[in-house]
């Protein structure tokens, strides 16, 4: 039964109340000050706190600020005569969830109350769901190149700087943006994800800064943005390269600012909030359609993240990391790799990168036989030992035209792998008749499957 706390210096109003949330199934408490609803709410939180805003003493905003000084997780619906709708509204912009004005309104109430039950469920359900993610997994591997990414990690978590951080898809930003945030000061605040490739673009700036009602069509109520809720911690804008302009614009002014204005507001708020970017594009080309200023502005502290084909030492690691931690979650026993089928997988240049191989071992501890993965249980990688034999056989060509005809089988199978296997589009990025690759294709015995489905 969910508890809810009603806080009124009018006795009639909070018998009232009382009476209309009971009949409702709720567990109603009842303070007429704000010392009294501190004192039961200090013995055991409501779900619901509705406060009066205008009473003797201590008010209903010093009461909110009380619960927010003492970190209690409650969410409070305001409720107010009309003479103090402005102190209501700035009660909200302070952290209630709504306000009601009296006299209330039945149906708009419950329908209030129902609203916050179910928003603050998702929010403390978002809470738990990010420290989840912000625990795990960690940064594997200890090559060269990571070395040097984990020693840059060590040196810029202190600072608020912005971060720039740049890298192929499935390289681990997510990772290094994570373990940035539990390093820094900022750890105990949220660390807030914005996949600016995800967000339609007429919904970019309502997304990051919020919007006021009736900013636009369907915005029935005030939105709080991505920048907001970053408020004292890190904001990750994934993805920046894919921003249209008009954002673009808005966060470079945000950024050097550290204030901004809801869609369809005239007020001006101010956040504290450092900000990590990441993309796996060019923004310095010159068609990336990329402000430069702001490209400038991101890239105070810069690290491009490896491929997993650079971290060939790191790959060993990553297999029984990911054997074991996927093992412990899909409660089956960690398997061992052959000799052989390891030294493909090492070959093998990971287009997908660590994304790909964490896929790979999870169909491995669902599909393979046996407790040891041999070079039968992978899937169709066998042009990957294939290549790197042909590699190394090139020099041991018995004549130019053996030479030739191996050079091409390995730049052939490269380009398909590189296109995703698409036929029609490896022969339009070789220039080449699609007809005549695939007879190259049957020629050499070429594989034109992903390798991994």
């Amino acid at each position: 039964m969910k508890k809810i706390l009603v806080v009124d210096d009018e006795a009639a109003i909070r018998e009232t109340l009382e009476q209309i949330l009971g009949y409702e199934g709720y567990h109603v408490q009842k303070a007429g000050s704000g010392p009294e609803a501190l004192q039961l709410m200090s013995s055991g939180l409501p779900d619901v706190v509705l406060l009066d805003v205008k009473m003797p003493g201590m008010d209903g905003f010093e009461v909110q600020q009380q619960v927010a000084a003492r970190g209690w997780d409650v969410p409070i619906i305001v409720i107010s005569g009309h003479g103090n709708i402005e102190t209501a509204v700035e009660a909200v912009r302070k952290g209630a969830y709504d306000f009601l004005e009296k006299p209330l309104d039945r149906s708009r109430l419950l329908l209030t109350i129902a609203n916050c039950l179910g928003h603050h469920k998702v929010v403390r359900d978002n809470r738990v769901l990010q420290q989840q993610l912000l625990e795990g997994p960690p940064l594997v591997g200890d090559s060269p190149a990571m070395l040097q990414v984990k020693d840059f990690i060590t040196k810029v978590a202190a600072s608020d700087a912005t971060v720039l951080i740049t890298g192929e898809n499935g390289t681990g930003k997510e990772l290094v943006v994570k373990a940035i945030h539990r390093a820094s000061s900022r750890a105990d605040r949220p660390l807030v994800e914005v996949n600016c490739a995800a967000i339609p673009r007429d919904l970019v700036e309502s997304e990051l800064f919020g919007h006021e009602k009736g900013s636009f069509t369907g915005a029935d109520r005030p939105r709080t943005g991505k920048f907001e809720q970053a408020d004292g911690g890190t904001l990750f804008l994934d993805e920046i390269g894919d921003m249209n302009e008009q954002a673009q614009a808005k966060v470079l002014k945000a950024v050097e600012e550290s204030r901004f204005q809801r869609v369809g507001g005239d007020e001006t708020r101010e956040v504290d909030v450092r900000i990590i970017a990441a993309t796996n594009r060019d923004l310095t080309a010159p068609d990336s359609g990329f402000r430069q200023d702001l490209f400038f502005r991101l890239n105070v502290l810069a690290i491009h993240l490896p491929p997993l084909r650079e971290r060939g030492d790191d790959v060993e690691l990553l297999l029984n990391w990911f054997m074991a931690d996927l093992g412990r979650r899909l409660k089956r026993k960690p398997l061992r790799f052959h000799p052989d089928a390891l030294a493909i997988l090492k070959a093998y240049s990971w287009p997908g990168n660590v994304r790909e191989l964490r896929n790979l071992v999870e169909r491995l501890l669902i599909m393979a036989a046996g407790e040891t993965v041999k070079p039968v249980d992978l899937p169709p990688m066998n042009v990957v030992a294939q290549e790197a034999g042909m590699e190394e056989g090139l020099l041991a060509c018995g004549d130019f035209q053996e030479f030739k005809s191996r050079s091409e089988a390995i730049f052939l199978q490269h380009k398909l792998r590189e296109n995703l296997y698409n036929v029609s589009r490896t022969a339009e990025a070789l220039g080449m008749q699609r007809s005549n690759l695939y007879k190259k294709i049957a020629k050499y015995g070429l594989q034109t499957q992903p390798d991994f489905g």
